[in-house]
This record gives structure tokens, C-alpha cells and sequence, in this order.
């Protein structure tokens, strides 16, 4: 018997799932805490707490991580030099402070519109080659014609010995700017990704696991690991990704909405006919705008472990995460009777500032902090502190902007009253400590005169109606949030309706299901195993390639025997006012991600078109570990042309994808 294991590293637990390859059934799962900045602890932790007879017959992993994400979200890559290539326009703010734009680069017919200064890219390699781990190029229409990316790749990679990454590499899409950024996130990922997936190896082999090693990319799909070491940039997102997919095969529904409610947030996003819905523009990350393809989805900081405050005669949710009460009473001996102690008077109250909010040091290292942050910092230490305490020893309030800035650097964690405090409350969830839940939750309900069981009926109806928000926005986009609440209070006699099912994952969710049915007219379905839904996700993601093919029509004129380029417009305007008699012909030109090629013929375009569209995304599956007999290629065309234009097309686009299951067993 032949099993699988996947792995899910999220914000708060990790996730382990074996699936038995014959019927794809769930055998066994566990939990464990996700540990912070290396998750492969948390992982070895979730590993061992599984079977070992099990683990011994598993032929294939999956992996789904956290880990591009926070290294790019905390600024902690490895240093990248950036060459752009082209009349570039930088804005105000680059990543790095290693960049140098150089001449070169192409129109968008893939014609050279300046040589490429080789010379210039070779003085900023030698510069910089000690001071950075990798390097990123991006060129004017690389997309169009790569041959410079590919040019400065050769040297530098000559020069340096350093890894070079291209944007045409990992982007067909427009945007010389955002590829160059796609480009130069993956670059100063590499040596992340490098040590991470080598632990991962390494420790298979420690335990005699001798399997196919897979990730999670954030279109849902999975990559063998060989493209997952060049491309880490894709893995970005790859646990909503991994909840989508999970959601869609433990439900048994090819087109569905999901919900995860996770410790840090809840996510929304929707599969189609067995596909995970893209988002159109790529990837947002840190702030950046990428050219990745990854899931649409909708994220707001409500989950498990949110922040529940109060301030007035009101309740807020977030969007701060904090470790929840009931959970830090296990971990911190004697916290549940400081709990009890603590007071703070009402003019205090803030989110930074709670009956129910403590402070305990992380195991980051302080770098550059100013005065008022050293002194605060020095205060608190490995035992929760709260701002009773704090007044105390600094004789002064706490200034909350001064926490709220530790906290934004990692260097103090913040412990309080959570959604998962609140379900301990009512009973709907008891992994932890209720008692200390209750008497949050007491302290909290005196304030707006409501016993611990009200305040916590009333935290869980907004934690649901801020998920059927989120739900709502997704599926209509656009549409205002005030307008959502309209209608989600109820205050004008109508419901959202939804059509299609509404997948539900998280440890605690089964809690929210009725709140839900009650704002929204929905099949809400929450699965078996939806508590590692993520994992299981990890695990059965189908092999996808998608590949573009733009076929481009190019008016070519003849002028006393010389050949000149002319576009459509002055080729009318010049027919129309009979001015000089030429000759015109089409010309053909075909881009892709491996050539840029020209036809005099429309029909051998597409003809040569569809042949290596088919070809790329076969080479790479089969690349990946999958079978031939097993993927499925789909081709689509979309045509541009004019209204009333009965020639051939001013521009095709072929899109292929290509389906596949992966292999479970090594191949030699």
C-alpha cells in the first residue's frame, strides 16, 4: 500500500495529512504550532506526531509554506542586484539599493530599439557581486524578444557565479516595471528557498522517506522541485492556494466557493470547473505589484486569533493578531491569576490597552530602536507583562504607539481576548484553557454590563458577519462594504443569495455555520478533515501549466523595391488619399516564452503556434513528474480586430493548459 503526505505550514499550525494513494481517502492528519522564522521545525514536530508504519510506504510530499510569503512581507531576502534594461521611468521607491538601468531593449514587435550596453552591465556585476547573493534583469518588450535578458544573463552569471533571474522568465505579461519586480522578489528568494527545500530533503532521508518532493504554487497548481528552487516567487500565497484546492477535493465539488478561517485571517476565493479563478492583474505582495499568477482572493485580518477589544459601548475585532487567552494560560504557569488582577481605567482603553492585553518578548533581536522604544523593551521579558506593570516600572503611561511599534517589529507579542477565546466561552471549542477564556471574556462584558456568555455571543456574530462580508465582496466585486452591511443587518427586508456551494475550512468553523445561514442564503458545507483542508490541499493540487501565444499581424509595404514598416493607420490614410503606388503585404510574427518567430502566412502562425504551445506545456509536466497518458491540454483563442474587419486578425492570443496528475513514485 503507497500513501502520500502533505504538508500545510500556515500562520499559526502546521498541518500534516497522509492520503492513501489507492482511493484518495484521508488516513491520518495532525497539528502542530507553525514555528517562527523557520517553519521546519513546526514541521518535524506535525511529522512525528503521525504514524511511523505509515510514513514508511509514503511515495510522494507536497508542500505548501508560508515562508516566500514572510520573507518578502518582513524584508528579509537576500540582497539583489537589479539591471533594467531600456529607457526605464523608476519611481520613487526600488527594492534594493543595488540597480543600475542600462541602454538596450526591444519594441513591441520585438525590434531592437538600441543596442544593449554590454559594457555598462559588466562594471555594475564587478561592483556589487560581493555585496549581493543573486541578481534580476528586466528588459524593455522582453516579453516580445529576450534576447538581451538572456545576453546579460550569460555575463553576469560568467562574472559572478551568482544566480540571474529573468522577467521574461517568469512573466509574458506587459509591465517591463512590475516584471522587473517579479523578477527581483524571486531572485532574493533563492538562497531562502535553497536551505529550506535541502532541510526538507535532508530530513526525508534521515527518516528513510524516499518520495517525490512537490510544491504548492499560488495558482493552486503544483511544481516539481527543481522549478520550485528557480521560481520560489510562485509559491507566494500558496496556503490560500492549498485551502482552495482542499476545499474543492474534500467536498467533491469542480466549482465552489471557499472560506478558511485560519488563525491570522480568513480567505475567500473560488474554483471553476475544477480551476482555481485568477486573478487578472498578478500577485500583490509587500506592497509590491508582481506579474505571478495566483488565486483571486479576498483576505481580511479576522480569524482565530484577531484581536477582540473594547472601547465605549462597542467591540471591535482586530486586526491585530494576538495569542489567545485560553492558549497562554497553558504556556505562561501563574497567567490566569495576574489575568484576574489586572485593571485598567476606562479614559486608557484603546486596542493597544486592555483589561485583558498583556506583552511578552520574542526571540527577535533588536536593531536600531529609539529611546522610547528601549525603554518600554527593557520592561518586558519572557513572562507575560501587562500595563499595570508597565506603569509601575516606568512611572508613566505606556505610550500605545511605542507597543504598537514593537510589536510591528517582532520583538514583543501581544496576548488577549480572541474569536477562539470566545467559542471556548459557549462551549463550541475547548483545545485549551476555558476557565482563563471566561474570565477575559467577564472582564471584558463588565465594561458594556453584559455577562461573559452575551459578549461572547455578540464577539462571534460580528467575527461571522465579517466573514459573510468577505464572502459577499468577493463574489461581487466592487461593491461597496457599507452596502454589503446593509443588507447583511437585515434593515431592508432582502438576502444575498448564493448559487453555488460555499466550502467551509478552519479548526473552529462548524461554530459559525448557522450565524452564517442566518446573513446569507448559501449551502454552507463545512467537509470532514476541514480542519487540515490546507494539507490535504498541499497534497492533491493537480499538475497545471498555463502558456501564452501572441500571433501578431505586421502590414509590410513596398517602395521602389525597398521593404519599410507601416502601421494600419497610415496604411489606410495613405490608400484613402492614393498617395504613391506600393505594394503591401501581412506578416506573422510569433511570440512565446521560448522564441519570437515570423511567418508570411496567418495559417502556419497558428499552425506553429498551437504545435509548440502543446510542446511547452508537455515538456514542462513531464518535467515535473507527471505522465503523458494522464494531462489533458486545453486551447483557447481570443482575436482582436476592428469593427467590420473581414481580414485575418490584427492579433490572436492562444492560451494552453494543460491538466495532470502527479506521479507517487520516484522515477529513476
Amino acid at each position: 500500500m503507497h500513501y502520500s503526505l502533505g504538508i500545510d505550514a500556515g500562520g499559526t499550525y502546521t498541518d500534516a495529512v497522509i492520503v492513501r494513494d489507492s482511493d484518495g481517502s484521508v488516513i491520518e492528519f495532525s497539528k502542530a504550532l507553525t514555528t517562527y522564522p523557520d517553519p521546519l521545525p513546526g514541521m518535524k514536530n506535525a511529522i512525528d506526531a503521525l504514524t511511523p508504519e505509515y510514513l514508511k510506504d509514503i511515495k510522494l510530499v507536497s508542500v505548501s509554506t508560508t515562508l516566500s510569503t514572510n520573507t518578502i512581507l518582513e524584508s528579509t531576502g537576500f540582497p539583489v542586484g537589479l539591471i533594467m534594461i531600456g529607457d526605464y521611468v523608476i519611481p520613487e521607491k526600488l527594492p534594493t539599493a543595488y540597480w543600475v538601468t542600462v541602454s538596450g531593449g526591444h519594441n513591441n514587435d520585438g525590434e531592437e530599439l538600441q543596442a544593449l550596453d554590454i559594457a555598462s552591465v559588466k562594471e555594475f556585476a564587478l561592483k556589487v557581486k560581493d555585496k549581493v547573493s543573486a541578481f534580476a534583469v528586466s528588459s524593455y518588450f522582453s516579453n516580445r524578444n529576450p534576447e538581451h535578458e538572456l545576453a546579460v544573463k550569460k555575463v553576469v552569471k560568467e562574472l559572478t557565479g551568482h544566480p540571474v533571474v529573468c522577467g521574461h522568465e517568469l512573466s509574458q505579461d506587459l509591465g517591463a516595471y512590475e516584471r522587473a519586480i517579479t523578477a527581483f522578489l524571486n531572485a532574493q528568494l533563492i538562497p531562502v528557498t535553497h536551505k529550506f527545500i535541502q532541510a526538507i530533503v535532508k530530513e526525508f532521508e534521515i527518516r528513510g522517506i524516499n518520495a517525490n518532493l512537490l510544491m504548492l504554487k499560488c495558482d493552486g497548481s503544483v511544481v516539481g522541485i527543481e522549478e520550485a528552487l528557480e521560481k520560489p516567487i510562485e509559491t507566494i500565497f500558496s496556503g490560500p492556494a492549498a485551502s482552495l484546492v482542499g476545499a474543492s477535493h474534500l467536498s467533491r465539488f469542480n466549482t465552489c466557493a471557499m472560506i478558511d478561517v485560519g488563525g491570522t485571517s480568513t480567505d475567500v476565493a473560488m474554483m471553476v470547473n475544477g480551476l482555481p479563478q485568477l486573478s487578472n492583474i498578478g500577485a500583490v505582495v509587500g506592497g509590491w505589484q508582481t506579474r505571478v499568477k495566483a488565486i483571486r482572493m479576498e483576505t481580511s485580518a479576522t480569524g482565530g486569533d484577531s484581536h477582540i477589544w473594547v472601547k465605549g459601548d462597542r467591540i471591535y475585532i482586530g486586526p491585530r493578531r494576538v495569542i489567545p487567552l485560553c492558549r497562554a494560560s497553558v504556556i505562561y504557569p501563574g497567567f490566569k491569576e495576574k489575568l484576574k488582577l489586572n485593571k485598567v481605567a476606562k479614559g486608557y482603553l484603546c486596542e493597544s490597552i486592555q483589561v485583558t492585553k498583556f506583552y511578552v518578548r520574542t526571540d527577535f533581536k533588536p536593531i536600531e530602536l529609539k529611546a522610547g522604544e528601549r525603554e518600554i523593551y527593557r520592561h518586558i521579558g519572557k513572562k507575560p507583562v501587562s500595563f499595570g506593570d508597565l506603569l509601575i516600572a516606568l512611572k508613566k503611561r505606556p505610550s500605545p504607539s511605542i507597543l504598537d511599534s514593537l510589536v510591528q517589529k517582532r520583538l514583543i507579542q501581544a496576548i488577549g481576548f480572541t474569536p477562539t477565546d470566545a467559542l471556548h466561552v459557549l462551549g463550541e471549542y475547548t483545545e485549551w484553557d476555558i476557565e482563563a477564556a471566561t474570565i477575559g471574556a467577564s472582564m471584558l462584558g463588565r465594561i458594556l454590563k453584559q455577562s461573559p456568555e452575551t459578549f461572547s455571543a455578540e464577539a462571534k456574530r460580528r467575527v461571522a458577519r465579517n466573514i459573510a462580508e468577505d464572502l459577499i465582496a468577493y463574489l461581487i466585486e466592487g461593491m461597496p462594504k457599507n452596502e454589503i452591511d446593509r443588507v447583511l443587518l437585515g434593515r431592508n427586508f432582502t438576502r444575498f443569495r448564493v448559487e453555488i456551494p460555499v466550502v467551509l475550512l478552519g479548526g473552529p468553523v462548524k461554530a459559525y455555520v448557522e450565524d452564517l445561514r442566518t446573513l446569507i442564503n448559501a449551502d454552507f458545507i463545512v467537509p470532514e478533515h476541514a480542519e487540515v483542508g490546507n494539507a490535504v490541499g498541499a497534497l492533491v493540487g493537480k499538475g497545471i501549466k498555463r502558456v501564452e501565444i501572441l500571433i501578431k499581424t505586421k502590414v509590410i509595404k513596398s517602395l521602389e523595391g525597398k521593404a519599410e514598416n507601416i502601421d494600419n493607420e497610415a496604411h489606410e490614410k495613405c490608400t484613402a488619399e492614393n498617395i504613391l503606388p506600393y505594394e503591401t503585404k501581412n506578416e506573422f510574427i510569433v511570440f512565446s516564452p521560448s522564441e519570437r518567430k515570423k511567418f508570411e502566412s496567418y495559417h502556419e502562425a497558428v499552425e506553429f503556434a498551437e504545435k509548440l504551445g502543446r510542446q511547452l506545456v508537455m515538456d514542462y509536466m513531464v518535467s515535473a513528474g507527471l505522465q503523458k497518458e494522464n494531462i489533458n491540454i486545453d486551447v483557447s483563442r481570443k482575436h482582436l480586430a476592428p469593427s467590420g474587419w473581414t481580414d485575418v486578425p490584427l492579433e490572436t492570443k492562444l492560451v494552453f493548459v494543460g491538466v495532470g496528475i502527479p506521479k507517487t513514485t520516484i522515477t529513476a
